[in-house]
């Protein structure tokens, strides 16, 4: 059976097996040796008797009778009979010849007898070489000296009557042993089965969260502990609902944070990452327990900080650029990480590393933004100051010159005043509001007219013609005032760019995927291929010279692109130095209607 492979049963029905046995069997050994006691006093008592009822008979026997009636009263009284006299001769037997037997004056149960006691002894008779249990008494006989009367039987069958009743004994103490391993057995099974229930609840508390209670089957010590068991699993209930809901709560902020987040040990092994560390170092998006850092980050300086980390025992905050990450530029900020001591000494590192790549790059654009306005409107700021001195220190009187100053004055003002609505615009763009007007639905064919309209006195002085033959009715949605800003943006500089005589050619028209394509080309000075990638940067300009000479910002392509970019489109260019470049505008058609 399966209980017997229980240690605990085993050793429980073991140990009642041999208390009960030890028991019963010194039991058996003082009641063996109390009944032999009381069998033996009970023989005592009645050869004593039966002596001195006999001792009546004798005065009346003569000498020369004493052995018949000796071997006569032997066989009534189932007992060996013998008579001595005063000197230890033995007159009569009834089983041996008394001229053939020793003198027993010195027998310990004669000389008892001589002293006017019931003369008692078990020992081993010599003359018939056996033990015996001898009774001895003494009486007068026929007015003469006295004699004694010696009784004697087998110890044989004292033993024989002990034998049986041990056996009895022995035989009750088998019948008493197997009802107590019965007894035993039922209890330690119960016993096992109870004790097993209360390990398997106890080993299950974790895997199954101790889902029931285990219900106490006694009021004794292990229902005590079912209880105790019970009121414990209540308590792991809450705790690990605790800790799976901050476990929880942990994992959805580490994996929503978008800093990479590394834990090492002492062995420098990976304990955990999250999957924007795992996509920075384009490593799979679960990297196992465990593995060796060196085994999925190869840049020395993220080791090198969290070995500096671990033996110091202190936070480390430095700049890296990681070769797996692109070349980014990473803020590390790696702390020691350690369980409590009293769980454990071993001591780990966390690493948070924040991605500054785009605040470095917006740090330099802010830094070139800033030089670059300083720079233009030094320049204006430069030729009006310049200019009004000239004036105040005489040249407001020169006729041929004053007027020439003035209006030098009055095109830097303008263009300082270009360069603060550029400015204004492209900030009112790059702030992400809304514009103030809805977007609506517009006809390009309507905006485009506005716009050619607004630089049609340009072209015309620059010797630029202007065609929009190509031009489709198609609708957009968005601001009309930003988009025919954008425009007229694109068709002024491909007046400034163009060549005497050039031609600026504009189309429009519906692409598939309910898309409309609008396109600026012109036949001027194209841009060359190293510059195409920055041309839409804030004061970016491909010839400085000619651009300022024209009264160009160098903000009016930025504009452009962030204003298809709020319609939700896309800008592209593409050029032939000497031969002209083309601007091609992408943004969602609609219903015209």
């Amino acid at each position: 059976m399966a209980v017997f492979h229980s240690q605990l049963f085993r050793k429980l029905l073991i140990s009642t097996f041999v208390l009960s046995a030890a028991t019963l069997l010194i039991l058996d050994s003082f009641l063996t040796a109390y009944l032999g006691q009381r069998e033996t006093q009970s023989v005592q008592h009645r050869l004593t008797v039966e002596a001195r009822i006999l001792s009546g008979e004798v005065p009346a026997i003569a000498p020369a009778r004493l052995e018949d009636w000796a071997k006569q009263v032997a066989a009534r009284v189932q007992a060996r009979v013998t008579v001595v006299d005063p000197k230890g001769a033995v007159l009569a037997d009834s089983e041996h010849d008394p001229e053939t037997m020793e003198n027993h004056a010195n027998r310990p149960e004669i000389r008892q007898a001589y002293a006017g006691q019931v003369g008692v002894s078990i020992r081993h008779s010599a003359t018939l070489d056996r033990d015996l249990c001898y009774v001895a008494i003494s009486f007068p006989y026929q007015g003469g000296a006295s004699l004694i009367l010696r009784l004697a039987v087998p110890l044989q069958e004292l033993d024989t009557a002990v034998a049986a009743v041990r056996w009895w004994m022995f035989e009750a103490s088998l019948i008493a042993l197997a009802l107590a391993m019965a007894i035993a057995y039922f209890f330690s099974d119960r016993f096992t089965r109870r004790i097993r229930r209360l390990q398997s609840f106890a080993e299950n508390l974790v895997a199954t969260r101790a889902s029931q209670d285990l219900p106490p089957d006694a009021d004794d010590e292990l229902g005590e502990l079912a209880r105790s068991l019970n009121r414990m699993a209540a308590q792991l209930r809450d705790s690990l609902d605790r800790l799976s809901l901050e476990s929880a709560r942990r994992e959805a902020i580490l994996s929503a944070m978008v800093e990479g987040v590394l834990a090492v040990d002492d062995e420098m092994r990976i304990t955990f990452c999250n999957e924007s560390f795992a996509h920075v170092i384009g490593a799979p998006a679960a990297i196992a327990e465990r593995t060796p850092l060196l085994e999925v980050v190869r840049d020395a300086g993220l080791r090198d900080m969290f070995r500096q980390v671990l033996a110091s025992g202190k936070p480390l905050k430095q700049r890296l650029e990681l070769p797996a990450a692109d070349g980014r530029s990473f803020e590390v900020q790696a702390a020691p990480l350690s369980v409590s001591p009293s769980v454990s000494s071993r001591w780990g590192a966390i690493a948070v590393l924040h991605d500054i790549t785009d605040l470095e790059r917006l740090e330099r654009v802010r830094k070139d933004f800033v030089a670059n306005v300083s720079h233009e409107l030094r320049t204006p700021l430069t030729a009006i100051r310049g200019y009004a001195e000239t004036l105040l220190e005489g040249a407001l009187e020169d006729p041929a010159n004053n007027r020439k100053f003035v209006e030098i004055i009055k095109a830097q003002a303008a263009r300082l005043n270009n360069i603060a609505s550029d400015l204004l615009v492209l900030s009112e763009l790059e702030s992400g509001k809304p514009d103030t007007t809805e977007p609506e639905p517009l006809r390009v064919r309507s905006v485009l007219e506005s716009a050619l309209r607004t630089v049609e006195s340009a072209a015309r002085v620059a010797g630029v013609r202007l065609d929009s033959v190509n031009v489709e009715d198609v609708c957009v949605v968005g601001s009309k005032i930003r988009l025919e800003q954008a425009l007229v943006n694109l068709l002024d500089n491909a007046i400034k760019f163009n060549r005497p005589s050039g031609e600026v050619r504009i189309a429009a028209k519906g692409i598939a995927e309910g898309l409309v394509s609008i396109t600026v080309a012109d036949t001027g000075i194209g841009i060359a291929s190293e510059d195409l990638s920055r041309i839409f940067e804030r004061f970016y300009r491909v010839d400085k010279a000619h651009s300022r000479a024209v009264g160009g910002t160098g903000l009016g392509l930025s504009i452009v692109k962030h204003v298809v970019e709020r319609m939700n489109g896309k800008i592209t260019v593409s050029s032939d130095l000497g031969k002209g470049t083309v601007f091609g505008l992408t943004v969602p058609a609609c219903h015209p209607n």
